[in-house]
């Protein structure tokens, strides 16, 4: 077995490079590493193409989850925090000031660290947006703090009831009253940003009011980081990996978030989409009659009608043009089980399209 993907320590050192040969003793010192999982490639699969961007986005994710629990943890028990300005500042550094798309890779999750990575990736989102969104510097540290810790009163709660995905009222209630009461705390931990609690407030009135189907953006007076929030946590809860839920794809959660704008401020899932590569070429997606093509020009107008290469009979297929394919629609995108993409960018090349895109970096035994 070969590695798909590179593994990095808390200290963002390189364990193991893609495409590295797995033994035993490479096995057992993952394992006490604590990772819950690997990717691997299969025998005759090639390595996927990554770019510096993707591999920095993976070192990067590695090295703030420890520094995520560790503070969450600390503030959750003692009501004090210590270095999240920090890693706030940290995150905006590198995800708050981004003019180009980035690919937002998940990695896998357990039960127990669930929290510590949800909350990481709703930051950096939070950061993306608020760029987008053009909030001043103190709006968007105030964010992404906010993204931190809108879940800590689930550190309080069994991690199998915050795992499970259909609820009853009870435990709905129950998870309410848990996030509130740890925002009770937060006028102590956060004295010089009572903002904080404000738009963590904000944020769990909403999720209340769209489980009971009674919240409508449009008809309520709520912040932009509010929405940004709420934006945010939806597209990583439905993009998660976890044990016993696949996830759902980038295109079906941004079909989900541009179908209920009721819920979801329309321009905050704009910047959502003009933040994270989701149809970009090389990407291989299924269409709504069956047949499966190749994204080769992405579509910055509307994201889900892109130029197609239609694989079965070679033909090119302009989803923008309405006359000629209005019924024709994207309905996912094609990928292999461990979530990657089944085709890639050098596809189209190598059949003598010229597509503009990233250059990716080189691994070992790669010609």
């Amino acid at each position: 077995m070969r590695l798909a993907r590179p593994i990095y320590n808390k200290n963002g050192v390189l364990l193991y490079e893609r495409n590295s040969q797995l033994t035993m003793q490479g096995i057992v010192s993952i394992k006490n590493f604590g990772l819950i999982g690997i990717f691997i490639l299969e025998p005759a699969e090639p390595v996927p193409p990554m770019t510096r961007a993707d591999l920095e986005f993976e070192r990067f994710q590695t090295m703030c989850v420890f520094s995520i629990a560790e503070e969450l943890t600390n503030i959750n028990t003692a009501h004090k925090q210590n270095r999240i300005q920090f890693i706030v500042a940290d995150i905006i550094k590198n995800y708050g000031h981004l003019d180009a798309k980035i690919n937002f890779v998940q990695n896998l999750r357990s039960n127990e660290d669930y929290i510590f990575k949800h909350a990481m990736n709703v930051a950096i989102l939070a950061a993306m947006l608020g760029n987008k969104a053009n909030l001043r510097l103190d709006e968007r540290s105030e964010l992404v703090t906010c993204a931190l810790v809108h879940d800590i009163g689930k550190l309080n709660l069994p991690p199998e009831l915050v795992a499970r995905d259909a609820l009853d009222q009870k435990e709905m209630g129950d998870i309410r009253n848990a996030m509130l009461y740890a925002y009770s705390a937060f006028d102590n931990v956060f004295p010089a940003t009572p903002g904080v609690r404000r738009l963590c407030n904000q944020y769990c009135k909403m999720k209340e009011n769209i489980e009971t189907e009674k919240f409508k953006v449009a008809e309520d007076k709520i912040s932009i980081g509010a929405k940004i929030l709420l934006v945010a946590d939806t597209f990583d809860t439905m993009t998660a990996m976890r044990y016993g839920k696949p996830p759902a794809s980038e295109v079906l959660a941004i079909k989900y978030l541009m179908d209920h704008p009721e819920y979801y401020d329309p321009n905050t899932v704009m910047a959502l989409i003009d933040s994270i590569n989701i149809l970009s070429p090389g990407v291989s997606v299924e269409l709504n009659n069956g047949d499966k093509a190749l994204v080769i020009t992405e579509n910055t107008h509307n994201i889900l009608r892109p130029i197609l290469l239609n694989f079965r009979d070679n033909m090119i297929i302009d989803l923008s043009n309405q006359f000629s394919y209005g019924d024709l629609e994207i309905i996912d995108i094609m990928k292999t089980m461990d979530n990657r993409h089944i085709m890639d960018i050098d596809m189209l090349r190598s059949q003598g399209i010229s597509v503009e895109g990233p250059e990716f970096v080189k691994v070992k035994d790669e010609k």
